[in-house]
């Protein structure tokens, strides 16, 4: 066995608590090397009475590694353990004193599992493990209001450009609920509403007041109890990592230089704040001068952003908070927001806008999830680019998988459009069976996957401004087939937790044909989904003892002769199969 490609780490996503009574051990090893792993644990004051081995499972593999995984439920939620590696005549040992071809004494030298207590274990509210989310770009949904319109408001569904203002409110999108119902999605997430300069209102000038585009206070109030009282949770954009140059604060800067009591409030770098030469000699969003970066260390800003943000759940009772730029703020920020978030509602829901690996947000002290971008990027390059083979895809998204811990996992914000990328029907170059493909796989995935408006009818859009279209009412215009096949999706997810929180684990990932097959298992029931990326027909099996398997759509019966399932499927086709387990 290759020693050197062997890795564990007693930490985070290496060995976690998943629940109050279940800790979760994973094993790397080089792919291919490793025949068999087993867990063995004990505790530590009395470790032959309470001695037990666990073989683990093959969870995982990517280009380089397999991916082992243990179950222990520690009888008293503490253990010391190591691991027992098999390959064909040789067997070692790893425990933390290091590798050993003969069994270490117990329990001296072992790792050690931190002590269960409930405080401790990252538990993200249980609505939002259930839920279905639906972004909105208010200005872009429905204008419910031509009163509140600004000046110079373009006609409803002219091509957006940079600067367009389209009407779009929250009285829109109250009149709309029944749209929502419909679909059978259970939380929106709302881009900004507070008040700003822009259409897009990322760069706020005024934290405490709804922008009157949008309406007022009272209406927002009005909106959150009006989603509330048909099932569906609310979720607020805070742009807490910049401002407008509008902002008050920064203005006071601007005219008072050095001598503003704000000018800690900002990242300053010399007097009089400027831009010159398109360079701003203050810290910004991006390179947008408009948009001055906020200290977020400062004690002031940070009473001031956090009150703000507890002032609003009180007021309207919204359920939490999605957090744009939000790996650009100071950890010791995020804590302490958490803190007083959970204090007003324990059950918000926290959500952050992070591109990449965003475990150090993600261990129980700041997020509950975070925009799963790299899970974006890779279904789409698969589905709709065709950029990489099935078995590639299938190695990235087992390496995505294995950066987190399990629980983790099941609350990722997955999406397929937003507001910052081109659409998913523009990706798929209008094809409608990429898109359905792409769809089934965020449905049936890890993680909490949300629609981004008119994605359901179809609706296209590039790069931004042109993915904050406007929404499409009119039939004529919608994908109404389309719209069918979303909320069957959503109604199938809601409906089986396996979908939710099961195991994912790939079963095939065919180069020739294009195929691939995956499940998702929880102790009551199996799910296996069946994908064919080619443009001819496919016929795929794999190997399923049990029976009693149907079609999770149609609950067509599916016979499995020979203790296989034989599956055809059309060119760009899937099939989502599943049994109960006795």
């Amino acid at each position: 066995m290759q020693r050197e490609s062997i890795y564990h780490s007693p930490s985070h996503r290496w060995s976690y608590a998943y629940d109050p009574e279940t800790f979760h051990l994973r094993l790397k090893t080089k792919r291919g090397d490793v025949e068999r792993v087993v867990a063995i644990a004990g505790d530590k004051y009395d470790w032959d009475h309470h001695y037990q081995e666990v073989e683990m499972d093959l969870i995982a593999a990517d280009g380089l590694h397999d991916y082992w995984e243990a179950v222990i439920r520690p009888e008293f939620k503490r253990f010391s353990y190591g691991f027992r590696l098999h390959s064909g005549e040789e067997t070692i040992w790893l425990t933390e004193d290091g590798f050993s071809e003969e069994e270490p004494t117990p329990a001296g030298g072992y790792f050690e599992a931190h002590y269960i207590h409930p405080i401790d274990l990252f538990e993200a509210p249980e609505w939002a493990k259930e839920a279905i989310f639906y972004q909105i770009l208010p200005d872009r949904f429905e204008n419910g209001d031509k009163s509140n319109d600004p000046e110079g408001t373009s006609p409803w569904g002219e091509q957006p450009e940079g600067e367009s203002f389209f009407g779009g409110d929250l009285q829109g999108i109250i009149n709309r609920i029944g749209h929502l119902n419909e679909l059978g999605v259970n939380a929106v997430y709302l881009t900004p509403v507070f008040r700003s300069p822009s259409n897009h209102k990322y760069d706020t000038t005024d934290y405490r007041e709804v922008d009157p585009h949008f309406g007022d206070k009272e209406l927002l109030k009005k909106l959150v109890q009006t989603c509330h009282d048909h099932g569906i949770r609310v979720v607020l954009d805070a742009v807490f990592n910049h401002a407008s140059e509008q902002f008050p604060p920064f203005q006071d800067v601007l005219e008072k230089g050095e001598q503003s009591e704000y000018k800690d409030w900002f990242h300053l770098y010399g007097f009089p704040v400027e831009v010159q030469d398109g360079i701003p000699n203050y810290d910004t969003f991006g390179f947008y001068g408009n948009m001055p970066k906020l200290n977020t260390a400062n004690p002031d800003v940070k009473k001031y952003l956090i009150e703000t943000a507890v002032n609003w759940m009180k007021e309207t009772g919204i359920d939490g908070w999605r957090l744009d730029v939000a790996n650009e703020i100071d950890h010791h920020f995020w804590r302490d927001f958490r803190i007083a978030i959970k204090d007003a509602n324990k059950e918000a829901f926290i959500v952050g806008e992070v591109w990449s690996d965003s475990l150090r947000w993600l261990l129980g002290d700041q997020f509950d999830s975070v925009m799963n971008y790299p899970f974006t990027e890779l279904v789409l390059s698969f589905f709709a680019d065709r950029a990489i083979p099935p078995a590639r895809f299938a190695e990235k998204m087992n390496r995505l998988l294995m950066r987190y811990p399990q629980q983790t996992n099941e609350t990722l914000f997955n999406l397929l459009s937003s507001h910052d990328i081109p659409r998913v029907m523009t990706r798929c170059g209008g094809d409608t069976s990429r898109v359905k493909q792409a769809v089934v796989y965020m449905m049936t995935s890890m993680g909490l996957p949300c629609v981004y408006y008119g994605d359901e009818f179809g609706m296209e859009g590039g790069e931004d401004p042109d993915c904050r279209r406007c929404m499409v009412w009119s039939e004529e215009d919608q994908n109404r087939e389309l719209f069918d096949f979303y909320k069957l999706l959503i109604s199938l997810r809601k409906e089986r937790a396996a979908l939710r929180n099961g195991r994912f684990r790939v079963l095939l990932a065919d180069e020739d044909s294009g195929s691939l097959i995956y499940e998702r298992l929880d102790g009551k029931e199996h799910f296996t989904i069946w994908m064919n990326r080619s443009d001819e027909p496919a016929e795929l099996s794999h190997p399923m003892n049990e029976g009693g398997w149907r079609d999770a759509l149609t609950d067509e019966p599916i016979d499995n002769p020979d203790g296989k399932l034989v599956i055809g499927l059309e060119p760009n086709g899937y099939r989502i199969v599943w049994r109960k387990i006795e």
